[in-house]
């Protein structure tokens, strides 16, 4: 465990992780188009059908062969591709690299509950076919200290190519929106979501702002100390009256209360 820990330390240092080399500027809901690869760790996870990969999820590279998103993203009976250096869907950039999953390196948390998303434990792990090639417009995303809690008010960005409403389109384009963190203690209030949300969960956003179908997986992503984007949140669920309803801040899972499940995962694999 510790060989490993020391590895993913090295691999993080050298890449740089979490320095996008193009800074974002600060559709997700009311968001705004992101500059290109300003999120270079964002993947979009696809899923075939009759021939054809379909954006499902997003989801956030954090090693060269391991992507961290959503459990409510992945199936074992669905057939998946990843593709990193993504920006717009509509167009073949360059910079894309699609990598196919095998049905075997599909990890979800083993206290995730598709019939219970209030329960928590929405996060999986993908192990790549074949290593990430970084670079400027494919980088790792940072991980936050494990049992690290944001004070409230942080502002953090959702990144996806989730619905640009509630029922909405997809957008072409990868967008980005800034969810200032609400903490605990004003999310679990009863006029906010209550009982919906635990501590081992982020809430993010609450009013014009917010995650949405499609957005899922993805990224919340905030500022270090030390200049650097942490991914801190795995998008997980907004409210069913719609994706931004007023003091239903969008959900995520939160990073840092997986830490020893991901090191696991990653070392037993």
């Amino acid at each position: 465990m510790l060989r490993l820990l020391s590895f993913l330390l090295f691999v993080a240092l050298a890449s740089g992780c979490g320095r996008p080399f193009y800074n974002p500027l600060a559709r997700v809901v009311n968001g705004e188009d992101a500059v290109p690869y300003s999120w270079p760790w964002q993947i979009s996870l696809q899923y075939e059908k009759n021939g054809t990969f379909y954006h499902t999820c997003g989801g956030s590279l954090i090693a060269p062969d391991w992507v961290l998103t959503a459990g409510h993203c992945v199936s074992s009976s669905l057939t998946y591709q990843v593709v990193l250096g993504e920006y717009n869907r509509a167009e073949e950039e360059g910079p894309e690299q699609v990598i196919p999953i095998n049905a075997e390196d599909l990890f979800v948390h083993p206290r995730w509950n598709s019939n219970c998303v209030a329960c928590g434990n929405d996060i999986a792990l993908i192990k790549l076919s074949r290593s990430a090639q970084l670079g400027d417009e494919v980088q790792l995303a940072c991980l936050p200290p494990a049992g690290d809690i944001l004070p409230n008010e942080t502002p953090c960005y959702i990144s996806g190519w989730g619905r640009l409403y509630t029922g909405g389109p997809l957008p072409d384009k990868l967008q980005q929106a800034l969810l200032p963190v609400v903490d605990y203690e004003h999310c679990s209030s009863l006029d906010w979501w209550g009982f919906s949300v635990r501590t081992t969960m982020v809430c993010a956003g609450g009013d014009t702002q917010s995650g949405c179908n499609g957005d899922s997986g993805g990224p919340l992503n905030c500022p270090a100390a030390d200049g650097s984007w942490q991914v801190h949140g795995v998008t997980s669920f907004v409210s069913s009256r719609g994706c931004n309803t007023l003091k239903k801040p969008t959900v995520f899972t939160r990073v840092s209360a997986f830490e020893d499940w991901i090191n696991e995962t990653i070392a037993s694999h």
